[in-house]
């Protein structure tokens, strides 16, 4: 079993998902750190109010003395709810009150306003010097003053706000990665199941390199094929239908004519010729273009099969060999299949001749390119109109009032084509001023 490639679905999922357990514990690491801190120690508002009441427990001594410092406490307790004395430097207590034991044994473990506030869920105690006299306040951490207060909720965001909102985020991402892709080719897809021949994925899916991306691209190409498909078959069967008109109507013609047996015999073998060759020709272009087929390639000597083919051509017109020279060089030797090359070049070596004018010449010439032969095969006929060049290799283009001639269909051009890009090579046409030349480009030896 192989790996997929590195631009596979499985390797994103595989860190984004990595990305987000990494975050996860990144930021319950990070974000209970930064709260422990936050809560390890009292903040300022809470020192200062340690410092007012510091303050005003050596008013009310100064003031009043031991009854004043009773009523303080007094006061303190009620509205705080905690523990708290007022001593001297000797941990004597200033007030009418003396200390009990275990008060006297909470004094051994109090703490610096600037000291960590301890464990969670302790009340530890404070205490902060009288400003002015030689005592202290001691008391012990209101609960409302706690920073640790809060702790309780903050864990449970932590540990279950967290997780849910990297979830949501987790699949607001996988919808953008996935399912939204997805949801365009559906509807793209039923598009096209409608009818809707031109619909295609958005360049931002089809760009993407991974299996969505590929999947995009194999739909876009199947909606291409499929569209020019059935253009092509349209405009071939009404082209068809017309073409079948002609021979038809003229044997309707002749049958309505008072002909003698023998003539109207002679008429009628030569429509239903013209016909046959009319439909083989069609199945063939129609084959090339719905099939696709993937000919055998040999190595083919051009020079060779267009002197043979040039024979065929004068033994069928009356025109001499020597008007259609070959001029390419000996070691012209092209990787294709040698019936469709035959086909091709006999295509293309009859178009020239039918438009050639009284004493014209064709004749093939090339030249090696890389790992192509550029061929060319060019006649001394009046050439086509520039915005009509690509048009001659559409199935039954005729351009008879700028080209005159012949009795052709017009498909001998787009069957050349459509065999030679079966063979990975290219056709393509231009005037030569004058004539007409016929390029193709062909993989060599």
């Amino acid at each position: 079993m192989s790996l997929p490639h590195r631009h596979s679905l499985l390797w994103k999922l595989i860190v984004l998902l990595a990305l987000l357990c990494l975050l996860l514990v990144s930021l319950q690491v990070d974000l209970s750190k930064r709260l422990y801190d936050a809560s390890a120690r009292l903040p300022t508002p809470t020192r200062q109010v340690y410092h007012d009441y510091a303050a005003q427990a050596a008013s009310a001594w100064r003031t009043q003395g031991r009854a004043g410092v009773d009523g303080f406490l007094r006061d303190l307790r009620q509205r705080e709810q905690v523990w708290a004395v007022v001593v001297d430097e000797h941990d004597e207590s200033l007030s009418s009150q003396p200390m009990l034991d275990d008060e006297r044994g909470r004094l051994r473990f109090i703490r610096t306003l600037d000291s960590a506030v301890g464990r969670p869920g302790g009340r530890p105690n404070f205490y902060v010097p009288l400003p002015g006299l030689q005592g202290r306040l001691v008391m012990e951490l209101p609960p409302r003053l706690d920073p640790r207060q809060h702790n309780d909720r903050w864990e449970i965001a932590l540990q279950q706000g967290l997780p849910t909102a990297l979830a949501l985020l987790l699949g607001v991402l996988l919808y953008r990665l996935l399912i939204a892709p997805m949801a365009t080719l559906r509807r793209q897809a039923n598009a096209l199941s409608n009818g809707d021949l031109s619909a295609r994925v958005e360049p931002r899916v089809a760009g993407r390199r991974d299996e969505l991306g590929e999947l995009a691209r194999s739909f876009n190409q199947m909606a291409g094929r499929l569209e020019s498909t059935v253009v092509f078959q349209r405009r071939l069967l009404r082209a068809l239908s017309h073409e079948l008109r002609t021979p038809l109507s003229r044997l309707r013609v002749a049958g309505e004519r008072e002909l003698d047996i023998e003539a109207m015999r002679q008429r009628q073998e030569h429509e239903v010729q013209i016909m046959e060759r009319l439909i083989d020709d069609t199945l063939e272009l129609v084959w090339l273009d719905t099939e696709r087929p993937l000919l055998p390639v040999e190595p083919v000597e051009v020079a060779e099969l267009w002197a043979m083919l040039c024979e065929d051509c004068s033994f069928e017109t009356g025109w001499p060999v020597e008007r259609m020279p070959c001029t390419l060089p000996a070691d012209c030797v092209v990787l294709g299949n040698l019936n469709g090359l035959a086909q091709v070049l006999e295509n293309i070596l009859r178009n020239a001749v039918r438009h050639s004018p009284e004493g014209g010449q064709v004749q093939l010439a090339g030249k090696r390119e890389a790992h192509h032969w550029h061929l060319w095969v060019e006649d001394q006929g009046p050439g086509v109109p520039p915005e009509q060049l690509e048009q001659i290799f559409q199935p039954f283009i005729r351009l008879q009032a700028e080209r005159p001639g012949g009795d052709g269909f017009g498909l001998g051009l787009s069957i050349a084509q459509s065999v030679v890009q079966s063979q990975n090579g290219e056709v393509w046409a231009e005037n030569a001023g004058p004539g007409l030349r016929v390029h193709l480009r062909l993989p060599s030896v």
